[in-house]
């Protein structure tokens, strides 16, 4: 029988983000999924703290990362993959639709530097691919809907899902950011959704629900998602869902660090180059009424 990874969770509540250690215990080799780069709004600062946790683990239980996984590129925080990079040597991955979200965002930032062809990644995951973390085998899962290019890593009887769903009195993923598709959507959760019941699902975010649960969670069941996801449970058709999405999405506002994360994480990561005087700048566009 394969081994079962080990996998540990580190909560960032700032950004609600949950960033994963997964790794093989026979060999010691492990990946890092979804890492956070703190980041300070206000102060345009950056620290490393929730990066250095994760490494700081890593080490006490011996381990080598081989990997850092990005589901997508995020919208809602700042990736910490070169840092992980930079410590290990690890090569970052992503899904390789992340060209045409590139495409998408390069003309909106004027981020001139940015390839169009992924090339800012070490590797870019295709549907169905398989590669290891020792002797774990892990399969790439190509789900679009919340962006164009969001993955879902496979390993044994557990599925990182990224962005595409959230715990089952939470829902889904929103799909209005440009290049997202709520059709799409649903066809990526029906395809998580139809892995046998017992495979286990860890969501990329918690948010609490308004009533109910007090404690953040993140980690269920397919079983659980059929039965009781609010959006998708209990046969919701497709054509129901797309209704209730679109109408959803309507009423949510931007997140908070959307500028700042789009520009840093199409580039894996990494600022835009600096300018003359040394000094990392991230651009917002403005829109004013003529």
């Amino acid at each position: 029988m394969p081994n079962a990874p080990l996998i540990e969770a580190f909560f960032d509540e700032p950004t609600n983000t949950v960033s994963y250690l997964v790794a093989d215990p026979e060999t010691k080799a492990a990946a890092i999924l979804d890492p956070v780069l703190d980041y300070d709004h206000n102060s345009g600062k950056g620290d490393v703290k929730s990066a250095d946790a994760m490494l700081a683990r890593a080490k006490a239980l011996g381990l080598r990362i081989d990997w850092v996984l990005e589901t997508h590129a995020h919208a809602d925080h700042l990736s910490g993959a070169p840092y992980i990079k930079l410590k290990t040597g690890a090569k970052v991955g992503i899904g390789e639709r992340i060209r045409e979200v590139q495409k998408i965002f390069r003309p909106v930032f004027n981020a001139l530097d940015v390839s169009g062809t992924g090339s800012e990644f070490d590797h870019l995951f295709k549907e169905g691919e398989t590669f290891s973390i020792g002797t774990l085998e892990v399969e790439v899962i190509s789900t679009p809907g919340h962006t164009p290019a969001c993955i879902s890593y496979k390993v044994g009887d557990a599925v990182f899902v990224g962005d595409t769903m959230f715990m089952p009195d939470y829902g889904t993923a929103r799909a209005d950011f440009p290049g997202g598709d709520a059709r799409t959507l649903f066809h990526s959760i029906q395809k998580i959704l139809s892995l046998p019941p017992e495979t286990r699902l860890f969501m990329c975010h918690d948010y609490l629900p308004k009533s109910g649960r007090k404690n953040y969670a993140w980690e269920t069941t397919v079983a659980e998602e059929r039965a009781n996801n609010v959006h998708v449970g209990h046969g919701v058709s497709e054509d129901d869902y797309v209704k209730m999405r679109e109408a959803r999405d309507a009423t949510l506002a931007a997140p908070t660090l959307l500028m700042p994360s789009i520009q840093v994480n199409i580039r894996a990561g990494k600022l835009p180059p600096a300018d003359s005087n040394g000094v990392h700048y991230l651009r917002v566009p403005v829109t004013l009424p003529v």
